[in-house]
């Protein structure tokens, strides 16, 4: 059985930082860095005739079936990435929403350019991706919703979360902070609630395993179409992710995307706090760089 691949793990750590902010989609990471249609096939092989081979043939021919060494090494990178950093974005997203934001609006903005530029005929696309930016800014004028964190919540939360994480272009993490989850969900990761975070996991499995065959399906047949639709799906996110938002009475937002938020120019935010512009715009800068050095590390791995 093949074992453990640091490079794949190293993808894994940038997928799970990814998806733990709202606004970055971890399915964006794999498929800049070469490895989105490996992992949909993956996913995709985890089925009933995986079992059947488990069973009749051994462990081996399990494990060479669902590309275990691929999926190990992927999953482990994500796990660490979201347990190690979870606190940490948690502080920053209340302490320093600004600069945070400015990192990935740079991330995000690289990503739509170089998801754009593997699109077969692109330029006959152009429909798909209007539609795709059209979607985007639809789902940013909803609002947090307000669901008690019950486990039947966090599973269907986790379930329908996985399905915009495994998308380049839609946050899972953005889909929980909508569904007024995203909260429960980090602090169930700091405390380490096992129960909380089994419901939530359990729901996660569920969706992806029902989604990742539709997924595939798609990109087989309708691969310039769909990644056109996902790169304005990345497009119209960078409204999402925007780094100088106010409140719904124009003041400074007590936290990330809060109800009534509103997307302000930098000056016009600088009038209720301190825009940080300058050291934004190098973050969005260094986001910019860092897409771009994923992407140049993905096809020299």
């Amino acid at each position: 059985m093949k074992g453990f691949y640091p490079a794949v793990f190293i993808r894994g750590l940038a997928m799970g930082a990814a998806d733990v902010v709202p606004g970055v989609s971890g399915g964006t990471i794999a498929f800049i860095t070469g490895i989105y249609d490996e992992l949909i096939e993956s996913l995709k092989s985890c089925n009933i005739q995986a079992l059947q081979l488990l069973f009749q043939s051994g462990p081996t021919a399990f494990w060479q079936h669902i590309n275990g060494g691929f999926l190990m090494s992927l999953l482990l990178g994500i796990a660490t990435s979201v347990l190690s950093l979870a606190r940490f974005i948690s502080y920053a997203l209340h302490h320093h929403p600004v600069p945070l934001a400015a990192l990935f609006f740079g991330l995000i903005l690289a990503s739509a350019v170089l998801v754009y530029r593997q699109i077969p005929g692109a330029g006959r696309q152009i429909g798909w991706l209007l539609c795709g930016i059209g979607f985007a800014l639809l789902i940013g004028e909803f609002r947090p919703a307000d669901i008690a964190s019950t486990p039947l919540n966090l599973f269907l939360s986790g379930a329908l979360a996985i399905c915009a994480m495994i998308l380049p272009g839609i946050s899972g993490s953005f889909i929980l902070l909508l569904l007024g989850m995203y909260q429960p969900v980090i602090e169930a990761v700091k405390s380490m609630d096992l129960f909380a975070l089994l419901s939530f996991m359990a729901g996660c499995g569920v969706g992806l395993m029902l989604f990742v065959r539709l997924l595939s399906w798609l990109m087989q047949h309708f691969r310039p179409q769909l990644l056109a639709g996902l790169s304005g799906l990345l497009i119209g996110s960078l409204s999402i992710i925007w780094p100088w938002k106010l409140d719904a009475t124009g003041g400074i937002l007590a936290e990330s995307l809060a109800p009534g938020w509103q997307n302000v120019l930098p000056w016009q935010y600088a009038v209720k706090g301190d825009a940080q512009l300058l050291f934004s715009l190098a973050l969005a800068l260094i986001g910019v760089v860092l897409v771009l050095l994923i992407e140049r590390f993905a096809k020299k791995a």
